[in-house]
């Protein structure tokens, strides 16, 4: 195990266009961390940097406390798993897993012993002897996962292994992905832009945004405490509401409701911008009384455990999230409620999260 120490890195092209911008990043050895964005915010390339297969523009990269900027990928000690699975047609899981300790002329004996017990934690056992085209998207997977393993590097780079799997199949390999972690104990650094796969996987994450780090954290503080809309947006599903609003003393009121606003909050009079999750907006009873906000029902989105209704209030969208199955339809009126600490504020110029 190594650790990543990324210092102010950043990759510029010719055509002036920067791909990241000033990262900063220590990754702990054994930590599980994950880059997470929108497609174009950087994270690939950052893991690309990290792997020397993208040159650094300036900054510098440690592994292990060596400067690796210009050491080549193939002595940096890293194992990478891809999108695609890159696995050679022509040979069978074994050999597939074996290629790159061959090519290090590893002794036969350590490459059987190594491949065995990489496909015995992958459940790869009895697909040994199998050649890629005769295997599912998930067994191809684990395969490609099986021949970073066996390589026993300090560092495991995944750049979105996932992506090409089913639903179903991608939650299975997630649980396979955490049981390896676990296993190993092996520093990674994963990128995806699936926001379940990093709230679900990560020690810690790092979500980006056009080149920049917005925020490093535990998957549950960038959830609970999100520095700016874009994190409060990013992160959850269904997505946090964001309303419009004027703050008028200590409450907010917008178009069609008025909501008490958070004890000692530091924002000054004016425009503001109000979060909360749809688990934090609760239902009320019957027609709504004095004290709940009335909203006109769009949509019903049954979904067996919990139901989502998409609402419009004074011409602004709110998704309310209730519990099981609810009897309510579209172009019904209900009452809805925020409950108190359920909301964020944010400075709609900045759109940093106001304190």
């Amino acid at each position: 195990m190594a650790q990543v120490e990324l210092f102010h890195v950043a990759k510029k092209y010719e055509n002036g266009f920067e791909a990241v911008s000033d990262v900063t990043l220590f990754i702990e050895r054994g930590e599980f961390v994950v880059l997470v964005g929108p497609s174009g915010c950087g994270k690939t390339t950052t893991l690309r940097m990290v792997a020397g297969l993208e040159t650094i523009s300036s900054g510098e990269l440690r592994m292990g406390g060596r400067r690796v900027n210009d050491v080549p990928p193939r002595e940096r000690d890293v194992a990478m798993v891809f999108q695609s699975y890159a696995l050679y047609p022509h040979m069978t899981v074994r050999e597939n897993m074996a290629f790159g300790l061959t090519l290090r002329k590893i002794p036969a004996a350590e490459i059987r012993q190594r491949v065995e017990a990489a496909a015995e934690s992958l459940g790869l056992t009895e697909l040994l002897d199998r050649k890629p085209k005769e295997m599912s998207g998930g067994q191809r997977q684990r395969v490609a996962m099986g021949r970073a393993i066996v390589r026993r590097a300090g560092v495991f780079l995944f750049d979105e292994p996932l992506s090409n799997l089913d639903a179903k199949l991608r939650g299975q390999m997630r649980i396979e992905v955490s049981r390896l972690h676990r296993a190993m104990g092996a520093t990674s650094l994963y990128v995806t832009h699936d926001q379940v796969e990093a709230m679900t996987l990560a020690d810690r994450i790092v979500l980006m945004r056009g080149g920049k780090v917005q925020q490093v954290g535990p998957p549950l503080e960038l959830y609970d405490r999100p520095v700016n809309l874009f994190v409060a947006t990013f992160l959850g599903s269904p997505a946090m509401n964001i309303l419009s609003a004027e703050r008028q003393g200590e409450v907010a009121v917008g178009n069609g409701f008025r909501v008490p606003l958070p004890a000692g909050l530091k924002t000054p009079r004016g425009a503001v911008r109000l979060g909360v999750r749809p688990q934090h907006v609760r239902v009320v009873d019957g027609l709504p009384g004095p004290d709940a906000i009335p909203a006109a029902i769009d949509v019903v989105e049954p979904l067996g455990a919990e139901t989502h209704l998409i609402c419009t209030v004074g011409g602004q969208t709110v998704t309310a999230r209730v519990d099981g199955a609810a009897p309510y339809r579209p172009g019904e009126t209900v009452g809805l409620r925020i409950e108190p600490g359920g909301l964020h504020v944010f400075d709609p110029e900045t759109e940093a999260r106001c304190e």
